[in-house]
């Protein structure tokens, strides 16, 4: 099961979190530190997969940003590894070259793409189109 998903930048700042379990509010900006900290402080050689307190952590960096998610340990690291591409490639459609100020500018949308993937703390849609319809609706709508 998934626990969490956050991006963050190089210099450790979060610009998206999403929690699919219950933490106390002052546990997760600590907990969000410490992940962050752990992720950041790893060179490119080292694996992506972190063993850390009671659950595993699977990142992947693209560019100036991390995708970091926490996992129980029953849950399979690889499926997660092609979540965040999939995740990131769903996002590069939708922006044409995602960057930082989209998620920050967006965040709207990008909640909206991630709750078409992910409900509950398990994944439940990777069709691209599908993700995007009701953004696409939306914005007929808004358009129209």
């Amino acid at each position: 099961m998934i626990k969490f998903l956050l991006m963050v930048n190089q210099q450790g700042q979060t610009r998206l979190s999403r929690y699919f379990e219950p933490v106390e509010l002052n546990r997760r900006a600590a907990q969000e530190a410490a992940v962050v900290r752990c992720c950041l402080s790893r060179n490119k050689e080292q694996c992506s997969f972190v063993e850390y307190q009671d659950f595993k952590l699977v990142y992947r960096q693209y560019a100036a940003l991390y995708v970091v998610v926490g996992v129980s340990h029953t849950e399979n690291e690889l499926s997660i590894f092609e979540l965040i591409q999939n995740f990131v490639e769903v996002l590069d459609r939708y922006f044409s070259r995602v960057s930082e100020l989209d998620i920050m500018f967006n965040l709207d949308s990008v909640h909206i793409i991630l709750d078409e993937m992910i409900q509950n703390g398990h994944i439940v849609e990777t069709n691209k189109n599908r993700i995007l319809a009701p953004l696409t609706a939306i914005n007929k709508m808004a358009d129209g």
